[in-house]
């Protein structure tokens, strides 16, 4: 028996309107509201403008991370999703992004990460049969 410690999506956002893309604080808001809306749990952040165009952004999370790199000019972002201990937050925080940013098309790749065993000695449980010891 195995389990998945982490989910990983990549995803590559096309048609997205350049404007709700090109600015550092949109691109802040709009990863801080999928941290919210995933229930996820912020340690830090960092986000970065470029110019003429575009902003890139990390926030570090308990369960690991996510972040955004965009191109406007080409209406094109690049999003990195990846939590451990459930795919539900990880799920919900991608639909957050493509609730907001309305892309055209998605190529999405998804990724389970750490797939290890899971100790069953500790639960396997063997049924003994005793002897009837008789006194004489």
């Amino acid at each position: 028996m195995e389990k998945t410690l982490g989910l990983h999506i990549l995803a590559d956002l096309y048609g997205v309107d350049g404007d709700k893309i090109d600015h550092v604080e949109d691109v802040k808001e709009l990863l801080e509201g999928a941290v919210k809306y995933a229930n996820l749990s912020k340690l830090s952040s960092h986000f970065h403008q470029f110019y003429p165009h575009g902003a890139t952004g990390v926030i570090l999370l308990e369960e690991s991370h996510i972040s955004i790199h965009t191109w406007p000019e080409h209406g094109y972002a690049a999003i990195d999703v990846y939590t451990c201990g459930g795919k539900e937050k990880t799920f919900k925080a991608m639909e957050y992004i493509l609730k907001v940013l309305k892309p055209k098309r998605v190529d999405e790749k998804v990724a389970e990460r750490g797939i290890v065993p899971v100790n069953t000695a500790q639960v396997n449980i063997e049924k003994v049969e005793l002897e009837t010891v008789s006194k004489s």
